[in-house]
C-alpha cells in the first residue's frame, strides 16, 4: 500500500499533532511506502537542531516507523527545507526531490510540495529561490542556533503577516504553472500539498487530467491512499476518489 501525506506542521508547541500522527502511522505495515510531501515540521534550523526545537519524539517515531519494515520517502517542503542527509538517515527516510515522479501500476504521477506553482506569490519565490541556492544555506547553517531560530522566526512573522495582504488567488497555485509542468514530465496526475486546499481537481486544458490536493492537519488527518487502480483523498471527514484509466468506478 502507498500513502501519501504533507503538511503537519509538528511543532514542539503542539504536542496533539504529533499523537495524531502516531496514531495514524500505527496502521502501516512492513512492506508499506509512506510519502510525505513536505512541511511535516512547522520549521527547521538544520539537522543538528533537533533536540533544540524539541522535535526528539518525532525522531523516535518516524525511525521506528521504517524499522517496521514501512518504507518512508520525504520530500522538503517550505517551511523544512533544510532538513538533510544526516536527520534522513538517523530516521531512515529516502529523500526525493520536488518533482518526484512515482509510478503506479500504468499511471505516472508527478508529486511536488506544491509552493513553486504558486507563480502569482511574488515575494514567496523570490524569497524561495534565495533560501534554495547554497551558499545562503550554507551561511545560514554556520550561525549558532539562537541566532538560526530568531531569523526563522522573524521570516514566519513576516510570511504571515504578509498574508493578511495576499487575495486567496495570489496564494493558490497557477494555472499555466500547473500544466507546463504536467507537460514538462508527460503526466496527467499531479499530487501536491502546500495550499492547505484538499480537493480533487479535473484539469480542463488536458484529456483526463487531475491535481490532487493534500490538506493540512490542522482540522484533523489527510492522507491520499493509493492503489493500482485509483487513489482515495482522505480530509476533515470527507473521502474524494478518482480511478485511473481502466479503472472501474471513475470519479466519485
Amino acid at each position: 500500500m502507498i500513502q501519501l501525506i504533507s503538511d503537519l506542521h509538528l511543532s514542539a508547541d503542539d504536542p496533539a499533532l504529533l499523537d495524531q500522527f502516531r496514531q495514524y502511522v500505527a496502521q502501516l505495515e512492513s512492506g508499506d511506502e509512506l510519502y510525505i510531501l513536505g512541511d511535516l515540521f512547522e520549521y527547521w534550523l538544520g539537522d543538528d537542531a533537533v533536540e533544540f526545537l524539541g522535535h526528539l519524539q518525532a525522531e523516535r517515531l518516524l525511525s521506528s516507523i521504517s524499522d517496521r519494515g514501512v518504507q518512508l520517502n520525504f520530500l522538503t517542503g517550505n517551511r523544512d527545507f533544510l532538513l538533510g542527509r544526516s536527520f534522513a538517515d538517523r530516521c531512515g527516510m529516502n529523500l526525493i526531490a520536488d518533482e518526484h515522479i512515482l509510478n503506479v501500476g500504468a499511471e505516472r504521477i508527478l508529486l511536488m510540495h506544491g509552493d513553486r506553482l504558486c507563480t502569482d506569490d511574488i515575494a514567496h519565490q523570490q524569497f524561495r529561490t534565495m533560501v534554495r541556492t547554497p551558499s545562503w544555506q550554507e551561511g545560514f547553517l554556520a550561525k549558532p542556533l539562537v541566532e538560526r531560530d530568531a531569523m526563522a522566526k522573524l521570516a514566519r512573522y513576516r510570511s504571515e503577516d504578509g498574508k493578511a495582504a495576499k487575495t486567496p488567488q495570489i496564494m493558490d497555485v497557477n494555472s499555466t504553472a500547473v500544466d507546463e509542468v504536467m507537460r514538462a514530465h508527460r503526466v496527467r496526475i499531479l499530487i501536491h500539498g502546500h495550499t492547505h486546499r484538499p480537493a480533487v481537481h479535473e484539469i480542463g486544458s488536458a484529456d483526463g487530467a487531475y491535481r490532487i490536493v493534500l490538506g493540512d492537519w490542522a482540522p484533523g488527518p489527510s492522507w491520499i491512499r493509493l492503489t493500482e487502480t485509483g487513489l482515495e483523498l482522505q480530509f476533515a471527514g470527507t473521502c474524494k476518489r478518482l480511478a485511473f484509466r481502466g479503472g472501474a468506478n471513475g470519479r466519485r
